[in-house]
């Protein structure tokens, strides 16, 4: 049986204390998962020249923000971490022919830690993550989730950390024409993810409707795609809508799971 795969839209770093539709549905989602062996998060939010994989035994939860209320930074993501999962993911990525190495140093970003608040709250599983290239592009971000993904017959959950509209401009200036546009936004994925269309998805950028302005830059979309990477067509698509918060911010999240399971 593989483990599933998840995208998730991790929206504000306050969504860790503010859990809104979406918070619920992923505790929801946490229960329902299988016995795991570790969690591998890749999330915007540690981006590298080449890739890193964490190799940390015991990783910090790392308060990558500021600005925020204080209770914010009192809050610890105390899972494990899996320095040996870290040498079967390097060992994936150096035989598909990508340069990467081990990061025994990097602690946990919010990407990671926010919503593994509320699908994992006990903290008992083992998370590492893995960095984003800073030159990643949906074509690479495809590769990836393609090469991860035999890591879902050896227990692992792979997790793609983002979200499904990324304008922070408008979120700031709550521009008033905004909703429109990311409802459509969030309607052309949730449909081309249900036709198991790759190439369309890595094409978005030409396809989707206000595609630019929904993500006026990528690396918060890319997850989604390395995500779609690692399922299979043979996978159960659920679609956990999270609704659109500020006006722009749609916080939906899919999984793919195994039609075994």
């Amino acid at each position: 049986m593989l483990t599933p795969v998840l995208f998730v839209s991790h929206g504000a770093p306050t969504f860790a204390l503010a859990p809104g539709r979406l918070g619920p549905l992923l505790t929801a989602c946490g229960e329902a998962l299988p016995l795991l062996r570790a969690v591998l998060v890749l999330s915007p939010h540690w981006q590298t020249r080449q890739l890193r994989v964490m190799a940390h035994p015991t990783p910090a939860t790392v308060h990558d923000f500021g600005g925020f209320p204080a209770p914010l930074y009192q809050l610890q993501y105390p899972a494990p971490g899996a320095p040996a999962i870290a040498d079967d993911v390097l060992s994936l990525l150096h035989a598909a022919g990508l340069n990467a190495e081990a990061d025994a140093e990097r602690g946990r970003d919010h990407g990671a830690w926010v919503p593994l608040l509320h699908l994992l709250p006990r903290a008992d599983v083992p998370v590492l993550q893995l960095s984003m290239p800073a030159r990643l592009d949906s074509d690479g971000a495809w590769q990836l989730g393609q090469v991860l993904a035999p890591l879902r017959q050896r227990g692992v959950l792979l997790i793609g950390s983002g979200s499904l509209t990324h304008n922070l401009h408008e979120v700031r200036f709550h521009a008033s024409d905004s909703a429109d546009y990311a409802e459509q936004f969030r309607q052309w994925i949730a449909d081309t993810l249900q036709r198991r269309d790759g190439d369309a998805l890595r094409d978005y950028r030409q396809q989707a409707p206000a595609a630019v302005r929904a993500h006026p830059t990528e690396e918060h979309f890319l997850p989604l795609v390395f995500a779609a990477g690692a399922s299979r067509d043979s996978d159960a698509l659920s679609r956990l809508d999270g609704g659109i918060e500020h006006g722009v911010l749609a916080m939906d999240s899919y999984l793919w799971r195994d039609t075994a399971d």
